[in-house]
């Protein structure tokens, strides 16, 4: 017996969900984390799920301890403790209208290039995000002046000055004085990075130093596979999508912290929905994601709750 027109006995996306796939969620999820390089570094924190839109983190004040005389009380330590707060307000999407003709007509090459470019593209918004963080470390201003806690690549303790153009190329007394830094503000030896723009690989494959077989070693030897390992147990990151300075020559920015330095905070991790627009006889795919980044530790002073623990150096383009 035929069913009387009714609305209701429409077909909808949701009952013939089984006939309308999920195209491409599995491989833009691979193809996000596999290009992903900043984030897979810092900090990450789990807000799936979770209501609001800001994530309070304690932050407090290192204690010191006191000497104990004998038949006196003990020494109370009392502080005001601060905290840094992570505003999730950074929503990002990407979307494409498939039409059916070319759903029938296209070769997979397609929807090859369409999963590696959503991934492509959300993974770099969200290092993007977290690399510009460096324009605040070390008491910096937050922009890309780099004004006020910048040093240069040449030496790693003369000041950036935008307006100077006075970036140099990376080296080793550079490298070795950022080091220092690390360790004056107490940061852990573990779990730390060093992150560089094409052009310092480029120079530390030129210097004998890094490519010498005593001090690569292994099978990721430089000489042989052009792969920076590490430089001083530190593991060194290459991309192309560090923070470029505001000074007319474009300097790139290296960045060497540690994981603590930053957070990436995730409340809705990377998905992918589709739905089909009949009117368009076309597939609606949309792939998004929702997160907040923010500095944890970029106080100037050594010894404050939040010393810097990320150092930026700048460098030619």
């Amino acid at each position: 017996m035929a069913t009387s027109f009714s609305p209701s006995n429409s077909v909808t996306v949701t009952t013939a969900n089984t006939f309308i796939p999920e195209i491409w969620s599995d491989e833009i999820v691979a193809a996000y984390k596999k290009n992903l390089v900043l984030a897979n570094l810092v900090m990450k924190m789990n807000f799936k799920g979770k209501k609001g839109d800001v994530v309070h983190i304690p932050a407090p004040t290192r204690g010191s301890a006191s000497a104990k005389a004998a038949e006196t009380a003990v020494t109370l330590i009392a502080a005001t403790e601060s905290e840094v707060q992570v505003s999730i307000n950074k929503h990002y999407e990407y979307s494409r209208l498939i039409e059916d003709i070319v759903e029938a007509q296209a070769l997979n090459s397609l929807r090859n290039f369409y999963t590696s470019d959503a991934g492509y593209a959300l993974a770099k918004q969200v290092d993007t995000d977290l690399v510009q963080l460096g324009r605040s470390t070390n008491g910096g201003a937050g922009t890309n002046a780099y004004a006020t806690g910048a040093f240069i690549g040449g030496d790693g303790t003369t000041a950036y000055v935008a307006a100077s153009n006075n970036e140099s190329a990376l080296t080793d007394a550079a490298i070795r004085r950022t080091i220092q830094r690390l360790d004056d503000t107490d940061t852990p030896m573990d779990q730390r990075f060093f992150l560089i723009p094409p052009s310092s690989r480029n120079t530390l494959m030129g210097l004998a130093r890094y490519t010498e077989q005593a001090f690569v070693g292994g099978t990721n030897s430089t000489i042989r596979t052009g792969e920076i390992g590490n430089l001083y147990g530190i593991p060194v990151f290459v991309s192309s999508n560090t923070d470029t300075a505001s000074g007319s020559a474009g300097a790139r920015v290296c960045l060497m912290g540690h994981r603590d330095s930053m957070v990436l905070v995730e409340q809705v991790a990377l998905r992918s929905q589709v739905q089909y627009k009949q009117e368009y006889l076309a597939n609606l795919f949309t792939s998004d994601t929702l997160y907040g980044v923010q500095i944890l530790r970029n106080a100037a002073s050594t010894g404050a709750a939040k010393s810097a623990s990320m150092f930026a150096l700048l460098v030619p383009a």
